[in-house]
Parts: C-alpha cells; sequence; structure tokens
C-alpha cells in the first residue's frame, strides 16, 4: 500500500516529522520530496514554511505480517507472529498455544496460507510499481523443520525397500514443496531415483531403480 502525504512545517525535518507521525510509521519507512524550501522572514514577516510530499511504500514483508496479525484476530486465536531472514527472502513464524489449527492436514492450510500471504504482499499497486517480488516463507510452530526431517526419514527408508525389494514404491500424494524434499533426498542415494505422476492434488512421487522403466512413462500409457 502506498500513501503520500504534502505537508509544511518551519523547517523541512519539522515537516517530514509531522508527516510520519501521521502516517503513524518511522521516519526511516519514508521519502520524501521538497517541494518548497523554507525561507525566514523579517522581523516575523515573509516567512516561508517548508513544504515536502512524503511517501510511504509499506515493504511486503509488512503487508504479511498484517495480514496473519489480521487472520489471527479474526480467528481470536492465542498466537504470535515473528519475521527472521532467508537467504532468498522473509520467514513468518506464527507461535501460540492455538497456532496449531492454522497447519491442517499434512500442512494443507498451512501451504494455502503461505500461498494468500505471498499474493497479499507482492501485490502490485499499479503498472509502474517496481518493487522486487519478495518470497516469504510461512511456519507455524516449527512444523515445517519437522516434515521436513520426516520427509527424509520417509525418502530413505522407501528408498531402502526399492533396492531391497527391485520394486517401485508410490508415495501418497503431496504438494509441490513435499515433492521436491523427497527428489533432492532421494538424490543423494546410490541405485534409486524419483519421478513425479499424477496431475493436481493427486500428483505424486514414485522411487524406482534407477536403469529400469520410468514410472512416468507407464503412467502416460495407462
Amino acid at each position: 500500500m502506498k500513501q503520500e502525504l504534502i505537508v509544511s512545517g518551519k523547517t523541512v525535518e519539522a515537516a517530514v516529522e509531522k508527516a510520519v507521525n501521521e502516517l503513524g510509521v518511522s521516519a526511516d519507512k519514508v521519502t520524501y520530496e521538497v517541494l518548497v524550501q523554507p525561507k525566514k522572514g523579517f522581523l516575523g514577516f515573509g516567512e516561508t514554511p517548508a513544504q515536502v510530499k512524503v511517501t510511504y511504500a509499506q515493504a511486503p514483508v509488512d503487508i504479511a505480517v498484517e495480514f496473519i496479525e489480521t487472520l489471527i484476530k479474526n480467528m481470536e486465536l492465542d498466537a504470535e507472529v515473528s519475521v527472521s531472514d532467508l537467504e532468498d527472502g522473509k520467514l513468518l513464524s506464527i507461535t501460540g498455544d492455538s497456532a496449531s489449527v492454522l497447519i491442517g492436514h499434512h500442512g494443507e492450510t498451512l501451504d494455502q496460507l503461505q500461498y494468500l500471504v505471498n499474493l497479499a504482499a507482492n501485490k502490485k499497486e499499479n503498472d509502474d510499481d517496481d518493487r522486487d517480488y519478495t518470497k516469504i516463507m510461512v511456519d507455524i510452530e516449527g512444523y515445517r523443520v519437522r516434515r521436513e526431517d520426516a520427509l527424509r526419514a520417509l525418502a530413505r527408508r522407501m528408498s531402502a525397500r526399492v533396492l531391497k525389494y527391485r520394486r517401485n514404491i508410490t508415495l501418497e500424494p503431496m504438494s509441490a514443496y513435499e515433492r521436491r524434499i523427497i527428489h533432492s533426498e532421494v538424490q543423494n542415494i546410490e541405485g534409486v531415483s524419483t519421478n513425479s505422476i499424477g496431475a493436481e492434488r493427486n500428483r505424486r512421487v514414485v522411487i524406482y531403480l534407477e536403469g529400469g522403466r520410468n514410472p512416468q512413462r507407464e503412467y502416460d500409457e495407462e
């Protein structure tokens, strides 16, 4: 969200301070343009106040936090959100006694929440809005770390079964994020490989012997 104010003050600094107070943000969150430089009068006459245009463009991460805090309030949940840096974006961590209701079965609700948060945070105000896309990951009570550990363990366990019994194993349907974790873990295991079959919500990973028939071909031929 972008807001602009044109304000006057005895000095440029005073005008900017007045604007940020009206906007309810800190001075480091705004940019300003001096429209009129202040001029001192003589004996109190002819004095010209400074006039500035102050612009506040809410950062994507702030929009994301506001989105989640509004959701928490509307659902009357005992939870709060904190922000930390990721290598390629921001992590919003939701914690609290009732926060787990936002996880859903295998994180389905959490994934949907994350999708909506990214849509809201990165929505362009207009065609001239040149803000860079900010990738935002949402986690609840450390669920994603625990789920990733469980998926990597599953990938190793199922790969061992494929190598032992020489038969493909098809896993349950997963989100794209979870499938990537399985693919990544199996890449480190010699003798097996992976492919994804199915469509949309029914898309799943198949673990199979390297050099064997690609399960994607079998699926396409059905």
